[in-house]
């Protein structure tokens, strides 16, 4: 990651950045869908088991996940101060932080997996398997949760590629375990549905091995020489990446949650209405994939350029980004819409369905510009350093803009299920506009202080 001095090299530096982190984000993608496929090749019990368990740990792991890449913008900021030596503590601390996290995770799930599936009334067999599929799970916490950790701090010294080619080499491993574990082909078990937990596992093992031995071996990574004084510990530190890390965490906890209780209140319509839901969702989500993308990104690039004082710089990587997003979401949005009817067809056969689809894809180019707008913004903020007020803003605007809007206009109005997407597309909107504001605040503040120590 180098300095740049024009709008041409900083708009090439952040694609070069973006492009491998998308790539890494499909590659994720991938395993959630290799799990899902195969799990319903063998039995749809099986899949409805996958769902369930994938829908409880989801939140969980995208919020914990949120807290532990916190260690991005506070490395990339000390890289770009040329602090290497507190980059390497960083890290470290990060560590300490996402082992500390995984033993509360595994013991909250000894107490509380057995009665929460209890209380979902679900067919014997479903439970047994989400229950199985999820210790499954358990096994490959720990090192899921380190590697957020070194792909943060590899990351914050701008080498994206690194990560894409280790996901790149792992999706096949990936795919041949699901496949001899769920169906026992081989000698191995055949475990159903939970051998895809079990092959999740086994796969973020490999990844962390992989990216462990590439942060000890390989250049730049290893000059900072992240393992070594493992046993020096800071409380100061942990508590600076909790500082910024928790509401970052939680503000993408409560974005997860709220499509979740969006889902459930929408169980009260018929099953051509949740499926075709299901399916735009899914689209939707699946081109979130881009400006979650720049996203992450731009939080490195702002976060760098603000360690190195460049507040200019730092501006033109804010808007930058969001400008971006807005333009890829308006051409995907418009492709989305014209090809509705096309799309809306690899998800189902039935006509009903595919109508139905298409109709809620319509309203997926105005959520996808507003969703585009509030993850940007809210990125170029993380890059500041400013979470809390952040924070606040999108829990406003996911919990009461969102579904309240949503719950009225489906189901006080005649507009039904239609209703959720115009709630949603609203409070993001609203998320989007205040996040705004903020960045711009922000940014005003950071030119009036910089003027004033150049003053002195």
């Amino acid at each position: 990651m180098n300095q740049t001095f024009t709008l041409k090299e900083k708009t090439k530096q952040i694609f070069i950045m973006i492009i491998p982190i998308l790539i890494t984000q499909l590659g994720m993608f991938s395993m959630v869908f290799f799990n899902n496929i195969m799990s319903g090749k063998y039995s749809s019990s099986d899949l409805a088991a996958v769902a369930i368990g994938s829908s409880i740990w989801s939140p969980i792991f995208t919020g914990i996940s949120g807290i532990l890449l916190a260690v991005s913008p506070i490395a990339a900021q000390r890289f770009g101060e040329k602090r290497g030596k507190e980059v390497a503590s960083v890290v470290r601390h990060g560590l300490y932080i996402s082992v500390m996290i995984t033993m509360v995770v595994i013991l909250l799930g000894v107490f509380f997996l057995d009665p929460l599936l209890d209380k979902m009334n679900l067919p014997s067999d479903v439970q047994e398997t989400a229950f199985d599929y999820l210790v499954g799970l358990s096994y490959g916490i720990l090192p899921l949760f380190i590697f957020n950790v070194l792909r943060s701090f590899i990351y914050a010294l701008g080498k994206t590629r690194i990560v894409m080619y280790i996901l790149l080499l792992s999706l096949p491993i990936n795919f041949f375990l699901n496949f001899v574990l769920i169906f026992g082909y081989w000698g191995f078990p055949e475990l159903g549905g939970a051998g895809a937990g079990y092959a999740t596992s086994i796969t973020e093992w490999l990844i962390t091995g992989m990216t462990v031995y590439i942060v000890k071996t390989q250049e730049p990574f290893s000059g900072f020489a992240v393992f070594e004084n493992l046993k020096k510990f800071s409380l100061a530190e942990c508590k600076e990446i909790l500082k910024i890390g928790v509401p970052m965490g939680l503000s993408t906890f409560f974005e997860t949650s709220m499509f979740a209780v969006v889902t459930i209140l929408l169980s009260k319509f018929n099953v051509t209405t949740i499926a075709a839901y299901q399916s735009a969702l899914n689209i939707v989500s699946f081109l979130y994939m881009i400006p979650i993308s720049i996203s992450m990104a731009q939080t490195v690039l702002v976060s760098y350029e603000v360690g190195a004082r460049r507040y200019k710089d730092a501006k033109s990587y804010s808007w930058l980004g969001i400008y971006l997003a807005i333009l890829i979401a308006l051409i995907t949005g418009v492709l989305v819409v014209l090809f509705r009817y096309q799309v809306a067809g690899f998800y189902s056969n039935e006509t009903e369905v595919i109508n139905l689809t298409a109709h809620f894809l319509i309203f997926a180019l105005f959520f996808q510009i507003s969703d585009a707008i509030q993850v940007t913004a809210q990125a170029a903020l993380r890059g500041y350093k400013d979470v809390n007020l952040a924070f606040v803003m999108t829990l406003i605007a996911y919990w009461l803009i969102c579904l309240p809007v949503g719950y009225v206009l489906a189901n006080y109005t005649g507009l039904g299920a239609t209703g959720y997407w115009l709630g949603l597309t609203a409070g993001l909107l609203a998320a989007g506009i205040a996040l705004s504001w903020r960045l711009i605040y922000i940014q005003k503040r950071k030119f009036i202080d910089t003027q004033k120590l150049e003053a002195v």
